[in-house]
């Protein structure tokens, strides 16, 4: 039975894969870091602390990673208020999913990224329970962060549904017992492998109905 829907944050609710991707190259080419192909990838999920380590240790950065932290997450909080990068139907597929469960959410965001952008998008009310993982002890793909979103809904992971786009969100859901619906994101998709352990899997978040919710829940 479920119990509480779970949404990821980037790349699904906020078309912010590709900003975090600019944010962080332009800063590691000002800092005279090494920036490659692979870097928003590979940081993709991890917390806060996660990848301003990688940026510090892999991009050659020579800010402590805090101070990293830090100048990320203030051209981020300047991005957000010139313009949020909703994803179409982003607004309304949360409130349809919250007349029915109660919400989470479930995020690699740093917490003033989280409570910037739900309060811009007029949704903070109707999250019950919203976890950074900066806030646990390790990113996605661990499940640490959908299992404390669980923990402070107050319901079993077996009894929640998550919605995620990304790779490593998917691992993270499934790590945690949760049911996943995946939600692709269109310029990171997961690989097919990764699709196949999602319940079921969505083209727009216009296709998130509370019946696609309980079909996935029923899903072996």
């Amino acid at each position: 039975m479920i119990e509480a829907v779970v949404f990821d944050l980037d790349g699904l609710l906020l078309d912010t894969e590709q900003v975090w991707d600019e944010v962080r190259e332009a800063l590691t080419r000002d800092r005279g870091g090494r920036w490659h192909e692979r870097a928003q990838a590979d940081m993709m999920g991890m917390s806060s602390t996660e990848w301003s380590r990688y940026m510090h240790d892999e991009l050659g950065l020579s800010e402590p990673p805090e101070e990293l932290n830090r100048l990320v997450v203030e051209r981020m909080q300047e991005r957000y208020r010139d313009e949020l990068p909703l994803v179409d139907g982003a607004v309304e597929a949360v409130r349809r999913i919250g007349v029915r469960w109660p919400l989470g959410l479930a995020s690699s965001s740093n917490r003033e990224l989280i409570d910037l952008a739900l309060e811009l998008m007029g949704l903070a009310d109707l999250f019950r329970a919203t976890v950074s993982s900066e806030e646990v002890e390790r990113g996605k793909p661990a499940p640490d962060v959908y299992l404390e979103a669980a923990r402070r809904l107050g319901v079993r992971p077996e009894n929640v549904v998550a919605i995620e786009d990304s790779a490593n969100g998917i691992r993270s859901a499934k790590a945690g017992g949760m049911g996943v619906i995946a939600i692709p994101n269109p310029h990171f998709p997961p690989t097919d492998d990764v699709l196949t352990q999602a319940e079921l899997v969505l083209e727009s978040l216009e296709e998130l109905t509370p019946g696609a919710v309980e079909s996935a829940s029923s899903r072996p």
